[in-house]
């Protein structure tokens, strides 16, 4: 492998990583109201549980689409605001207001059926979340030395599951400490996920503004000055043909990544899609048709606190992930905290006690902390700083693609081959963690740096 000669950026302080990484924090919040409750609300709305994976087939979709494409934008912008924080900004402003909206979609009935309004708003919704997610990523690449990688990504994830825990446990917060009614009328939305979804879209405009006004970037010609030997030579392809050129030039590590990332993803959008109808039916022994009884609304909070028990774990094991980088590598941590995932996700078959089901979450967490800092933080060591955002971008494709797969697969493996038993989905996602586990061991992890500090 090639060697190369860069200059150090300047180290950055942990509180000056924290508030380039703060925005994240609202982003996971709406992000976790969405995957802990859009399938309820779908359910609410006259969705049913084999047809589920169909609805979220527009959130890949958009973020296969718009990810490049904003990180590619963002290669090329400068302005007042910056190179990537115009992006997240704008996105922040349409997350917020499509999470308003989302519980709301009843209130159309008499021109749209709300399930028809309801899916419309979960598009609309993850296409804002990527064009505010993507730019985030490329940040931490732009502005960290490639020593301050791990801790980057691995800080981002920590906030990441701090805005997931309150995302996912807010529901049941506003119900048994402020006796926030988690019941309603068949159709519509109980006011405690109802009032959740507004804070969410409150907290999310609000975290990337602080993160807008906290964090300064490199402009281009000091930029330039850590990264001369990516950017002295210039493209000679400019737009879509550059676009394409990226894709089919990507490196070698992103597309060993990218099988990883098929497995990983496809558990995990398994897990978002299913767990609900799964404890319903396999621990709580509901009809697979009881959307608006009191025990549906408990088993749907209980999902709720699952997520955030995961999401409290991967925040904790976040915060741990450099220091067990340095004792085993990038690779093996990676394989590791994703067996632990398997595992945690096929011991949920065989749980009855849904107080136990919080020892799977910690499995679970122990994965999903690793997927959001690890493939991360061994890609920014491949791909060339001039293209940092169309890369991370394209990345976006491994994590896409296995959901759009899933689906349009996922629906008909749950009907026809599970006999609509949701818990067998949960299952077979263990099963995919432990595949992604063990082709993580053959991705090429970086080059050989040599790093000369900047005088």
């Amino acid at each position: 492998m090639a060697t190369r000669i860069i200059i150090q950026k300047p180290r950055m302080s942990f509180w000056q990583i924290w508030n380039m990484s703060f925005g994240f924090l609202g982003i996971q919040f709406g992000f976790a109201l969405q995957n802990g409750y859009a399938s309820s609300i779908l359910l609410t709305f006259g969705a049913k549980v084999e047809n589920l994976s169909w609805f979220w087939l527009a959130a890949p979709l958009t973020g296969m689409i718009i990810q490049p494409i904003i990180g590619h934008y963002s290669d090329h912008t400068w302005n007042r605001l910056g190179r990537r924080r115009p992006y997240f900004l704008a996105g922040a402003i349409l997350s917020g207001l499509a999470l308003c909206f989302l519980p709301n979609s009843s209130g159309l009935a008499f021109l749209i059926p709300p399930i028809i309004v309801g899916a419309g708003m979960l598009m609309i919704m993850d296409a804002s979340f990527n064009v505010a997610m993507e730019p985030f990523r490329a940040l931490v690449a732009d502005n960290l030395p490639e020593s301050q990688h791990t801790m980057g990504f691995s800080l981002q994830t920590c906030l990441i599951g701090v805005g997931a825990i309150i995302g996912s446990s807010l529901p049941s917060i506003l119900t048994n400490w402020f006796h926030v009614s988690n019941t309603a009328p068949k159709g519509f939305v109980s006011h405690n996920l109802l009032y959740s979804f507004y804070a969410g879209g409150i907290i999310l405009i609000g975290c990337i503004l602080w993160t807008v006004i906290k964090t300064k970037e490199y402009p281009p010609d000091v930029y330039a000055t850590f990264h001369e030997e990516d950017l002295e030579v210039p493209s000679r392809k400019s737009g879509l043909s550059e676009f394409f050129h990226d894709l089919v030039n990507m490196p070698k590590t992103m597309k060993q990544l990218g099988i990883v990332q098929f497995f990983s993803w496809f558990a995990l959008f398994s897990m978002w899609v299913f767990t609900t109808s799964a404890i319903t039916a396999h621990v709580y022994h509901l009809p697979a048709n009881d959307t608006s009884s009191r025990e549906f609304s408990v088993a749907r909070d209980w999902v709720g606190i699952m997520f955030g028990v995961y999401n409290a774990v991967s925040a904790v094991y976040a915060l741990s992930l450099p220091w067990i980088v340095k004792k085993i590598n990038r690779k093996r941590t990676h394989a590791f905290s994703l067996t632990m995932g398997g595992i945690g996700l096929i011991s949920i078959f065989f749980i009855q006690n849904h107080y136990l089901l919080l020892l799977s979450m910690v499995g679970i967490g122990l994965a999903w902390g690793s997927i959001l800092a690890m493939p991360y933080a061994i890609l920014s060591s491949s791909i060339p700083a001039k293209k940092i955002g169309v890369y991370m971008g394209l990345f976006n494709f491994f994590i896409t693609f296995p959901q759009i797969v899933n689906s349009v697969t996922g629906s008909l493996i749950v009907k026809y081959l599970f006999h609509s038993q949701a818990i067998y989905g949960l299952v077979m996602a263990g099963v995919l963690m432990l595949l992604a586990a063990v082709s993580v061991l053959f991705v090429q992890d970086g080059k050989k740096i040599q790093i000369i500090d900047k005088p």
